[in-house]
């Protein structure tokens, strides 16, 4: 911590006033900031701490640059975990039923055994570095988490690699699939690097759920710190063991023994053959109005609602309440876009007989669309809520950009011009003293992934054209502040998946494979971006020098998205019909269905045959909120009770018990996720996946608690109005 003169010979250093009003009106003027309390704000930077209590609760507001970041210990066990962790989610990604490593699990397992190389190894020296540095610190704990989290879920290019052999019979050399990879995954990296400034350096990016991480790092290296609160009670270290405890043994109740607790559509128990009350009230096809579940992992399935401000949470609730408990009822019953033939909610897309649509029926051999067979067979059919979040989703680009605007243009324009000692906030001075990645290093990582992608679309055969590529990464550079400023703000991220679908849709109608790699660069390139500033932000947050974090990030990157192909590789090569939906095993590549699905939905129909004037789904929607972006996969089981959570601790105890919250909320969220992720783990590898998931088929699996919500109208689907035999819905005739 700076050590400024708070006292002068005449009593209180006047310097020093002048300095703090100056930090007040700047962390107050920047923009009209949700999250700001100007009594509190003020209250912290005269205590030379964040305007935030959030961030003064989880973070510390002091710094040891002699801590050590860079050692062996902490290189050798972060490539460790870059290697492991996501080979083994990639492995488990073609899996049905799946489970993922998460970055809390790899944060835990590492914790034991970074102190178990502390107090066992020898202190001898490679090449003049010491193996055994002494004590493990906080700082490499958290450069070996940000490497194990960087690339540990399935990279999104993996699924191109995938659906071209499975669907197009592409079968292309590993150079063409690791280039597609790193390129995917590194080029927004750069666009990263230019963003800091805005989304890393200024307070007012909080991004929420760092908090949590930093709150769960500084709770197990037992650092103490004045922002979190001088209140009595238990030590946090032993509150979040409790927690920790008592969320994995609970998990094993609604994550195998007691499933319903789950699903706890209790309403459709009393009814299940009632298919308006189902409809409303049920989980899995319905609108969630049942309210309540007893599953943490479906309450933070859209992110904990301990760490999303609760201002933003009620937007979402709004939103929510408007598009999915008013606007969707009233459609569907009126039987707009024929859809009381159909659930009222659902993942899937239908054919006019109300089955699951059959894509092969409406392509020729060379993947190439055949208008001919999509006339004689089907148009393509939604659910409400599922049409409403594509229409949701398209307004939310626009909506964004204004937004950003109406309320970020004026500290836009102050961060481009403000260094980082200049920020009105402790972190940024304090991190002020390193040294910054200079800027050619991240124009390096972008020239390079260029010519990677260039290299792959014009070596091999993708009919992708480089000028739609250039305007996907266009696309990504015009919204990662936009949006990356919502997400530091709200918890929420804005995608852009479905607006670069529609674009490529229109632009280069029956072409799936393209369509594929220019959402993926327009996507992924915007989302990789946002995953490095939140980590980088993570690093400020806990004074890991930049140029380290950024070789860190780099390096794990690469490393993890090879593992990842040649994990991929050995399965397509080794398990017998991988990716068939009757594999024995259960590796039938649920995602690459859906992602191959989606290719040829908006790549070979395309969406001037589903959103234009005269089509089934053409409309307007010019009021969004992209909260309820997640629907689907989500549903209402994962917004409903994150609300009413979110309500309680974000509202209710941090306005009625502040210090309990300070010292409490943030550790709670991590002790709940930890737990889960860790009951999960342990539930798959010794319940699920032994004997094929046959362990207590007869009895366990099929009593009452794990079978009531899944015989009703609502797990079932049971749309509102039959077909006749023989006969379908819809138009007539289609084009």
């Amino acid at each position: 911590m700076f050590d400024n003169k708070s006292v002068s010979e005449g009593g209180v250093d006047e310097e020093k006033v002048a300095t703090n009003e100056a930090q007040v009106a700047a962390a107050l003027s920047d923009f009209d900031d949700p999250n700001i309390d100007k009594n509190a704000a003020a209250q912290g930077i005269l205590e030379d701490d964040s305007p935030y209590p959030e961030v003064r609760s989880a973070v510390a507001n002091t710094d040891d640059p002699d801590i050590p970041v860079s050692t062996i210990r902490s290189w050798f066990l972060g490539i460790c975990c870059a290697i492991l962790i996501p080979g083994l989610n990639q492995f488990f990604y073609m899996r049905y039923p799946s489970v993922i490593v998460t970055g809390v699990v790899a944060l835990l397992i590492t914790f034991p055994i970074g102190r178990a190389w502390a107090g066992v190894l020898p202190n001898w020296k490679i090449f003049g570095i010491p193996l055994n540095p002494g004590p493990f610190s906080i700082k490499e704990h958290v450069l070996i988490t940000i490497m194990a989290t960087v690339g540990y879920q399935s990279a999104y290019a993996t699924d191109i690699v995938a659906v071209q052999r499975v669907y197009y019979n592409q079968i292309f050399n590993f150079g063409y699939k690791w280039m597609l990879v790193m390129s995917t995954q590194l080029i927004g990296f750069s666009i990263g690097g230019i963003a800091r400034r805005f989304l890393v350096q200024p307070p007012s990016m909080i991004w929420p759920t760092n908090l949590v991480t930093c709150a769960l790092f500084n709770t197990l290296h037992a650092q103490s710190y004045a922002g979190m609160g001088n209140r009595g009670g238990i030590s946090r270290e032993r509150f979040f063991l409790y927690a920790f405890l008592g969320s994995a043994i609970w998990y094993v109740f609604p994550g195998y023994l007691f499933s319903a607790l789950s699903y706890f559509s209790w309403v459709c128990w009393i009814a299940p053959d009632n298919i308006p009350v189902n409809q409303m009230f049920g989980y899995v096809h319905g609108l969630g109005m049942s309210l309540i579940t007893f599953d943490w992992a479906q309450i933070a399935y859209i992110g904990s609602p301990l760490a999303t401000p609760w201002w933003a949470e009620a937007n979402i609730a709004v939103g929510f309440t408007f598009f999915f408990w008013i606007l969707t009822p009233a459609l569907y019953y009126t039987n707009a876009w024929y859809s009381e033939f159909l659930p009222i909610s659902s993942r899937t897309s239908f054919d006019n007989t109300g089955n699951t649509y059959n894509v092969s029926k409406i392509i020729n051999p060379d993947t190439t669309f055949n208008q001919e067979a999509y006339s004689a067979y089907s148009p393509l059919f939604l659910s409400t809520t599922f049409a409403i979040s594509y229409g949701l989703s398209f307004a939310s680009i626009t909506a964004t950009l204004v937004h950003a605007f109406l309320y970020f243009r004026k500290q836009i324009w102050v961060q481009a011009r403000r260094a980082m000692h200049e920020q009105p906030d402790i972190h940024a001075r304090l991190m002020a003293r390193y040294p910054q990645v200079p800027q050619w290093w991240y124009i390096i990582i972008f020239l390079s992934m260029f010519v990677f992608g260039i290299v792959a679309i014009e070596v091999w055969e993708t009919k992708f054209p480089v000028q739609y590529f250039i305007l996907a990464l266009v696309i990504a550079f015009v919204y990662i502040i936009p949006i990356g400023m919502i997400q530091a703000i709200t918890n929420q991220q804005v995608g852009l998946n479905v607006v670069t679908e529609l674009i490529i849709g229109y632009a280069l109608p029956g072409h799936p494979v393209a369509m594929m790699l220019f959402k993926t660069w327009g996507y992924i390139t915007m989302a990789q971006a946002l995953q490095f500033t939140s980590d980088f932000k993570l690093g400020h947050y806990m004074k890991v020098p930049p140029r380290i974090m950024f070789i860190a990030q780099v390096l794990a990157t690469v490393i993890a998205g090879t593992v990842q192909l040649g994990v991929q590789s050995w399965m397509f090569t080794n398990i017998p019909d991988l990716c068939s939906l009757d594999q024995k095993d259960g590796f039938i590549c649920p995602g690459t269905q859906v992602f191959g699905t989606a290719s040829i939905i908006w790549g070979v129909i395309g969406p001037a045959r589903q959103f234009s004037k005269g089509q089934i789904y053409y409309g307007n929607f010019p009021v969004i909120f992209s909260g309820t972006g997640y629907i689907p996969p989500a549903s209402a089981v994962n917004y409903v009770p994150w609300t009413i959570v979110g309500f309680i601790f974000q509202y209710v105890m941090r306005r009625r018990h502040f210090s309990w919250w300070t010292k409490y909320n943030y550790v709670l969220s991590a002790a709940l996720d930890a737990g889960v992720a860790v009951s999960a783990v342990l539930i798959f590898f010794c319940l699920q996946f032994p004997r094929n998931g046959t362990i207590g088929l007869n009895n366990i699996q099929t009593w009452w608690g794990n079978s009531v919500y899944a015989n009703t109208a609502d797990a079932l689907g049971t749309p509102m109005k039959a077909i006749p035999d023989g006969d379908f819905f819809g138009p007539r005739t289609w084009q």
